[in-house]
């Protein structure tokens, strides 16, 4: 909790950061990545309110420990001022030995969709399995290019090798 304490003292500090360049559209869900990962997902989460509780209220923080995800978060303000705000105000604040990178999230959060009432679960579910559907075509894919490639001769005299009896 002290080191809670001092991060969110931290915050609340003026700081000069860097200018925020983000390449999506301000939205009220900001994506946090260069996470440490060797801290556990409920430090982290309790960490990162900690943090960003100072630019406006938190709806949700969600922190996986997977692989796809390790290392990133996605923060959930109630409004895009206070997401603006974190996003110029924290970029490359150092967290846990870490600077952290932020931008805006590409898609609007489940969690901001339902405060608004446009949270809708067969879209969501519709949007997971085609890019399920998406992910094993790729996989299919680059199995057929790695069996079409053609081998190199070293490989091609020893398929001969092996074909030839044995006299």
């Amino acid at each position: 909790f002290a080191q809670q304490r001092a991060l969110a003292a931290a915050c609340a500090a003026p700081m000069a950061a860097p200018a925020a360049t983000s390449a999506n559209a301000p939205k009220e869900t900001v994506y946090v990545n260069n996470l440490s990962e060797k801290v556990n997902q409920e430090e982290m989460k309790k960490s990162l309110y900690a943090v960003f509780a100072p630019f406006g209220p938190i709806i949700d923080i969600v922190h996986f420990k997977s692989n796809k995800m390790r290392g990133q978060a996605f923060v959930v303000f109630r409004d895009v001022p206070a997401a603006s705000s974190a996003v110029r105000q924290m970029q490359g604040f150092p967290f846990y030995d870490k600077p952290m990178k932020l931008d805006y999230a590409k898609a609007k959060s489940d969690a901001t969709a339902k405060l608004d009432g446009s949270y809708l679960a067969k879209v969501r579910e519709e949007r997971t399995a085609k890019r399920r559907a998406e992910r094993e075509e790729r996989k299919a894919g680059a199995k057929k290019e790695k069996a079409a490639a053609p081998k190199a001769p070293r490989e091609e005299a020893a398929d001969a090798e092996m074909a030839a009896p044995a006299a």
